[in-house]
């Protein structure tokens, strides 16, 4: 079986570290990113399989990246888990544009990994 491909956006270097060293123990591709310059074109080179991403960016708002990805076509169907230690899963959305998936920072490992399994089997 191909290898899953997961795209990581998180500002804070010590969660991305962390989030991309259980991914690799698990067997997926992971890529990082600590911020939302270019993210589209990541997401067309990098072809993801599940998308992570922080709402809290230094650049940009991850919701914004979030609408941008689910208006187009050519992504929208792929699967988002958002993360945040500011928002919680009834009042992050911007502009009606939920993820598929929501998260609270701190989180543990297992729920992170619970939703990744359960965002590629969707």
């Amino acid at each position: 079986m191909a290898k899953k491909n997961i795209l990581v956006i998180e500002d804070n270097h010590a969660i991305l570290d962390v989030i991309t060293l259980i991914l690799e123990s698990e067997a997926f591709n992971v890529e990082g990113l600590n911020k939302g310059a270019d993210f589209i074109n990541h997401v067309q080179e990098f072809n993801p399989d599940v998308i992570i991403m922080d709402i809290m960016l230094p650049d940009v708002d991850g919701r914004v990246l979030l609408k941008e990805l689910k208006n187009s076509g050519a992504t929208k169907n792929i699967p988002v888990l958002m993360i945040s230690a500011r928002y919680n899963a009834s009042n992050y959305a911007l502009d009606g544009v939920e993820a598929d998936d929501f998260m609270a920072k701190p989180f543990n490992i297992d729920e992170l990994m619970d939703k990744i399994y359960a965002l590629l089997k969707s």
